[in-house]
């Protein structure tokens, strides 16, 4: 069984916390449970009639659920949190937490394969229950498609020529591991800067395995939905690309274009932002260096 220490510490644990104002008998749901430091840090702020939903999709996670009767634990991907709020019969809440990414125990877990650090079968899958696996999009996507993965999730400029190689390599075998993945694209992973490229291509396929873009804008829209007006929503992004997606739907409610203006040239959004950007200090990245790229945004619903 895994225990919660194999998670590691939680990110940004109070100002993500302290940006929920918590109501001592609100209705709270952390979306990303994962060790439960977050989730632990809400029920003590709560009374005895407050109560707090997480979800985590990662059946590893199950084995942290917390003994509380205000606690439910519900083992779904948080693309469907209105779905499954609505089966506890709550419609609505007072406060949202986010932590993306993937935790530090699912980096730490080499089969997973997760890590650059390890040797392991190409899965990144956080969910057990997914068809789709890193196997299956390194050695079945088109060119074209791996080449819209590697650009579009990894940034990364070489993304036609990465793509290439790796179609080229599988017609003589199959790429099965993250080493043998690695040993194809060696030419491109000068030493230098070896290991900011595998992070890029190993984010690039997992986000494509995990519909990690999708599943964010589908979940804050229906934060959006599902919060009170003046309801929190405090989350922690990790890359360029999560952040931009959360930093936009805060400031004008869409993720692409720019709102409607009405006659007098104002436009309605529905969040207004909290604070400012918080980002961790040098102490807590020092203890915990997954938080080295955190960044926090705050926001309260209209």
């Amino acid at each position: 069984m895994t225990t919660t220490m194999e998670y590691h510490n939680p990110v940004l644990l109070h100002p993500t916390v302290d940006g929920l104002d918590i109501k001592p008998d609100g209705v709270y749901v952390d979306v990303t449970f994962g060790g439960g430091g977050h989730s632990k840090e809400i029920l003590k702020r709560l009374g005895p009639n407050g109560r707090l939903f997480a979800f985590d999709q990662d059946e590893d996670a199950l084995a942290n659920a917390l003994p509380d009767e205000r606690f439910t634990l519900i083992n779904e991907n948080f693309r469907f949190i209105k779905r499954f709020l609505r089966f506890h019969g709550v419609k609505e809440v007072d406060g949202i937490l986010a932590d993306l990414g993937v935790s530090s125990h699912q980096f730490d877990v080499p089969e997973r394969g997760f890590s650059t650090r390890f040797d392991a079968e190409l899965d990144m899958r956080m969910s057990q229950k997914n068809d789709l696996n890193a196997y299956r999009v390194v050695n079945e996507y088109e060119e074209q498609d791996l080449r819209r993965v590697f650009f579009d999730y990894g940034e990364l400029k070489n993304a036609p020529v990465l793509a290439r190689t790796i179609v080229e390599a599988r017609k003589d075998f199959p790429i099965k591991t993250t080493d043998e993945l690695k040993e194809v694209l060696k030419k491109y992973l000068p030493e230098k800067v070896r290991n900011k490229i595998l992070a890029q291509i190993y984010q690039a396929i997992r986000i494509e395995v995990n519909q990690e873009m999708d599943v964010l804008k589908e979940f804050i829209e229906q934060s959006l939905e599902i919060l009170k007006p003046g309801g929190r929503f405090s989350v922690i992004s990790y890359h360029s690309l999560e952040d931009r997606l959360v930093k936009r739907f805060i400031k004008n409610g869409m993720f692409e274009g720019e709102p409607e203006r009405d006659f007098y040239g104002n436009f309605s959004v529905p969040f207004k932002t909290i604070g400012k950007l918080i980002v961790p200090d040098d102490a807590e990245i020092k203890i915990n260096n997954r938080a080295r790229s955190a960044k926090l945004r705050i926001a309260e619903k209209i």
